[in-house]
């Protein structure tokens, strides 16, 4: 049986804890390899060999920290299909949708590629007499990243490559589901030429997290997760004096107004809902039909839904693959079977469904779930699975105010033709991420990725300006050099002058 190991320092480190963890295939549910856990000690010998690497790699120029990124993105590029074959044996997505992900990861290595731009300090000069002010960003030491299984090769590319490109070093710790991924990214870097110990991956469950989130070496943790653990991340690593962002879950929504295009708001609440089996933060989850818009847009949903074909996601033919564990089938399926006894009507239920062949996957159908009362578990918890819940409203003052009384904050959406709707939806929806006509507003590269509400526990988005501002803290320099005519000017006790 194949055995994923840490990669410390730039080599393979063979696990020394006498734990492993499973990971199965989701397509066949036949545990395929084993993943190393490590100890506390083993962490300790990852933040320490990140610690001396920092040293040298915290002091080198900007020139040759782009140097080794530019030659990582064209290895990434070179290797997509490899990558993305990983996160299919792991994770049971279809390949196009790894691929998919591999592409939203490069964004961020192709904007640290451009982080000398996005490190130029301010200056102000003559603030007083000869006197100049200058504001710099210098990099943290050595940080963290815990990373959740739906996406092992986007989400670790939206922290590390700024991270490393800032001048810190960075331990990894991705989901033990799915962590062949995370290793093949960290033996890229080292072929692009990122110094040995700059790149860690520390494979493990709640110890090793614990042992990070502890660690006195470690600067920051970056975290994206479920709401409970980002509660818990940020609580425990801002007791422990360490900066933190930590993501959380979602419950997102889409208003859909009586004008809007019935066929594209249909198409894009089936795409958004299903994709990747619904197992995406971002995923579109909850509808909320205004107005007499309701029946026919679940129709033209359930028209949509049930041609969509579900297999193996080595499969070019299957759209939509198996959900991660058999554990987490079972919890999604759970909500669909209580659906109707809290009120909502079973429009679909993918419960039953098996893929021939594979009959041992862990295999879920779509499920559509309509009239769904606000105070159902369908609606109240993050399913994370291919489940749908319509709900009606009156008014759409009626449904912000719906999507408003939602914990969560992460991302939401609204379909009309009618842009003074729109401009008001996205001035008074209360959601860190907005889509227009857009079901899954994920932002670019350039832009920051990031919720309110129960949905962020801490004060910096991921990637874009946020994430280098996460990974860098200020420094302002005041300067002065007197001129060699100027007189000895002898003490003075009073508060310095600025004029």
């Amino acid at each position: 049986m194949k055995t994923v190991h840490h990669w410390i320092g730039g080599r393979t480190v063979e696990g020394a804890s006498g734990n492993f963890g499973p990971v199965t295939d989701p397509a066949t549910g036949e545990v395929t390899t084993q993943v190393a856990l490590a100890s506390v000690a083993e962490v300790d010998a990852a933040v320490q060999t990140a610690k001396t690497a920092f040293e040298t790699w915290g002091q080198a120029s900007l020139a040759a920290r782009t140097k080794v990124l530019f030659a990582y993105r064209a290895l990434l590029d070179a290797n997509r299909d490899a990558i993305a074959e990983l996160i299919t044996a792991e994770h049971g997505k279809v390949h196009s949708d790894a691929l998919g992900e591999v592409a939203r990861g490069l964004e961020i290595v192709e904007l640290a590629c451009g982080i000398t731009t996005q490190l130029k300090g301010e200056l102000s000069t003559s603030v007083s007499t000869r006197v100049d002010v200058a504001a710099i960003r210098q990099p943290l030491g050595v940080v963290a990243g815990i990373t959740p299984f739906n996406f092992p090769a986007m989400v670790p590319m939206w922290m590390f490559p700024l991270a490393v490109a800032c001048g810190n070093t960075f331990i990894l710790k991705p989901s033990e589901k799915d962590p062949s991924a995370a290793n093949k990214l960290a033996e890229l870097a080292k072929e692009a030429g990122l110094p040995d110990g700059v790149l860690n991956v520390v494979h493990g469950d709640k110890v090793a997290v614990d042992a990070l989130l502890h660690h006195p070496d470690v600067a920051a943790v970056s975290f994206v997760g479920s709401t409970p653990i980002a509660r818990y991340i940020h609580t425990t690593a801002a007791a422990n004096g360490k900066r933190v962002q930590a993501l959380g879950g979602a419950k997102n929504h889409m208003l859909v107004l009586p004008d809007a295009d019935l066929d594209a708001a249909a198409d894009a609440a089936v795409s958004a809902a299903y994709g990747s089996a619904g197992e995406r933060c971002m995923a579109i989850s909850a509808v909320v039909a205004v107005g007499a818009v309701g029946d026919a847009l679940v129709e033209k949903i359930r028209e949509r839904a049930e041609k969509i074909k579900i297999g193996p996601g080595n499969d070019p033919d299957s759209e939509m693959g198996p959900l991660i564990t058999k554990a987490h089938r079972d919890k999604v399926a759970s909500y669909v079977h209580g659906a109707a006894d809290q009120g909502a009507d079973v429009v679909l239920d993918g419960t039953g469904y098996t893929v021939e062949g594979f009959e041992n996957g862990h295999w879920i159908g779509l499920s559509l779930l309509d009239n769904v009362k606000t105070d159902s578990d369908a609606y109240r918890d993050e399913i994370f699975g291919p489940v749908l819940c319509v709900l009606r409203a009156d008014t759409y003052e009626e449904g912000v105010a719906l999507i408003n009384a939602s914990p969560f904050g992460n991302g939401t959406a609204i379909f009309t033709r009618d842009g003074g709707a729109a401009r008001r939806f996205q001035m008074e929806v209360e959601a860190g991420m907005v889509g227009v006509n857009v079901p899954i507003p994920v932002p670019v590269g350039y832009h920051s990725f990031g919720g309110w509400k129960d949905s962020l526990f801490g004060d910096h988005h991921v990637y874009g300006n946020d994430g280098i501002h996460f990974y860098t803290r200020g420094k302002v320099v005041t300067t002065r050099w007197p001129d060699p005519s100027e007189p000895h000017a002898g003490v003075d006790l009073g508060f310095p002058r600025n004029h």
